[in-house]
């Protein structure tokens, strides 16, 4: 398909979905109804997915015709376990999306109905090694909510309107190579809806021209990669991008991270299965990857991507195993309990691949505060971890206007320097938000990749020198700004300003004899 017809299809899609969001919302809050859209989105790629991999099957196996949706449940029942085995899940016939929204309107208990499917698809993994990938998938997915009405009736009458309007959505044939589609569909709704809400309920979501960027920067000159990591991995977006950047079958052994916000959590596993990443090839989990990381038996990593969430608390020195734990004990100090910024960056270090890449969001005063923060960078610098520092523009992301950088981080490197790169004028403006477009990521990872000095752009710094200048490693300390002021001709000013003088004196003269003039005629 070509680029404009894929970009005409994605617009009409983005059109479609912000007309459903705002038909249906109605009383429920944008941010809280993203869980019924995505939910059904989610019910809808699997149900088809699932059918087209059967029919797929059948296939091979000489029978052309053979359409999973019309089969009866009982026979249906031989390929579960063999389904199971390698999808993670098993719809039966009469609970696929197709079927049970055409018999929506008919049907009195719709949301007993959904109800009872949600639960078979979850359980029909439970006992197997796909388990904890669809466990609680459907929770944010409440058909009894009266967010959808006040009574079944007015309920069910908006979750028909809703399995209508997904089930209507132009997301193409599996065969037209258009699932990106089902993935650019959950993609769009996140940004719409943080777009609106700014962030809630702990939920961030990275812009995906920035997500390609980090993913970009961790992969320079590689065609793949062991597997990636994200420790803050909010919903998912950041580790798709390598599958966007290098293809899923290039991060060789799968997609990992760690998200402690539930409602989130379930977003990311959700946002894996709709980009059709099997649940062999990922591994999300629940909880606090400061204090209880869940990836201990899979470091190191070759790629990691991160945009922790700014400044937030952390237990630091008032847990005192923390200090001895290995991610932070090499450093000698941990980050303040106020700022946990650079506990996310001694972890990702910790657990990055000698010869990995990582890129990390950074909210800039790490950069320059001092402190236990200043050992830490110290620790950083000493040792030749920090590769590169970007300044980004600012108003990038949703919910706050601030410049943020990102910090790059490798452990084999080929000098004792840190390449400095000031890309705070790299954007558009887009909307109420500035954007990079490609240009711009493409200049960062040119002056990225050539690793010189480029006049006002970036800056290659001995790490001695940075040690002499208090381990600041703010941008803005190592590349010059471009004066875009107009040049004045002091000389030239000050005659014209004698000219000025001049002619005020001549008018004022003027002025005078004309006044004198007047009261003479008097």
């Amino acid at each position: 398909m070509a680029d404009t017809e894929k970009e005409q299809q994605r617009a009409e899609l983005h059109k479609t979905i912000w007309r459903i969001a705002n038909d249906l919302r109605g009383s429920v809050d944008g941010w809280d109804f993203k869980s019924y859209v995505l939910g059904t989105l989610f019910y809808r790629f699997i149900s088809e997915n699932l059918s087209n991999f059967i029919r797929a099957e059948e296939r091979k196996a000489g029978n052309p015709d053979f359409d999973y949706a019309t089969l009866d449940d009982a026979r249906a029942e031989f390929g579960r376990a063999d389904t199971v085995a390698e999808k993670g899940f098993y719809i039966l016939p009469s609970e696929l999306f197709e079927n049970v929204r055409r018999r929506a309107p008919r049907d009195p208990n719709l949301n007993e109905t959904l109800e009872r499917v949600f639960a078979n698809i979850e359980g029909s993994a439970v006992g197997t090694g796909s388990e904890d990938d669809l466990k609680g998938l459907f929770d944010d997915f409440d058909v009894n909510s009266s967010k959808l009405g006040a009574t079944v009736a007015k309920r069910n009458e908006k979750l028909v309107k809703l399995l209508d309007e997904i089930g209507n959505l132009p997301l193409g044939d599996f065969a037209d190579n258009t699932i990106d589609l089902f993935g650019d569909a959950y993609e769009f709704l996140m940004q719409m809806y943080a777009s609106s809400a700014g962030k809630s309920g702990g939920e961030y979501y990275t812009p995906q021209e920035v997500s390609e960027l980090l993913a970009r920067i961790t992969v320079v000159g590689k065609t793949s990669v062991n597997k990636v990591y994200d420790p803050a991995v909010g919903s998912g977006s950041l580790l798709l991008k390598f599958a966007k950047v290098l293809g899923k079958e290039n991060v060789r052994q799968g997609f990992y991270g760690q998200e402690i916000n539930l409602t989130t959590y379930n977003l990311a596993r959700i946002n894996m299965f709709l980009h059709d990443v099997n649940y062999e090839k990922f591994d999300i989990a629940l909880g606090d990857t400061l204090i209880d990381p869940a990836h201990w038996d899979d470091e190191p990593f070759e790629a990691i991507v991160s945009n922790p969430p700014y400044s937030i608390h952390w237990e630091g020195d008032a847990n005192p195993l923390l200090i001895n734990d290995p991610r932070f004990a090499p450093a000698g100090v941990l980050a303040p309990k106020s700022k946990a910024d650079l506990a996310f960056t001694m972890h990702i270090l910790s657990w990055l691949a000698v010869n990995g890449t990582a890129a990390i969001v950074e909210f800039p005063g790490v950069l320059y505060r001092g402190g236990a923060e200043r050992k830490i960078r110290k620790y950083l610098i000493d040792n030749n971890y920090i590769d590169a520092v970007i300044q980004l523009p600012p108003d990038l992301f949703f919910g706050t206007t601030i410049a943020t950088c990102i910090i790059v981080l490798k452990k084999s490197k080929t000098d004792n320097s840190v390449l400095f790169i000031d890309a705070s004028a790299e954007f558009v403006r887009s909307g109420n938000k500035n954007k990079l477009t490609a240009e711009n990521q493409q200049h960062v990872l040119d002056a990225f990749t050539a690793r010189a000095d480029q006049q006002y752009f970036a800056t290659l710094v001995p790490n001695e020198q940075i040690g002499q200048n208090e381990y600041n490693i703010a941008v803005s300390s190592y590349v010059e700004k471009e004066d875009t002021r107009e040049q004045v001709d002091i000389h030239e000013l000050n005659a014209e300003i004698a000219r000025i003088v001049a002619r005020q004196q001549e008018l004022r003269t003027s002025i005078d004899a004309i006044v004198a003039d007047l009261e003479g005629t008097k």
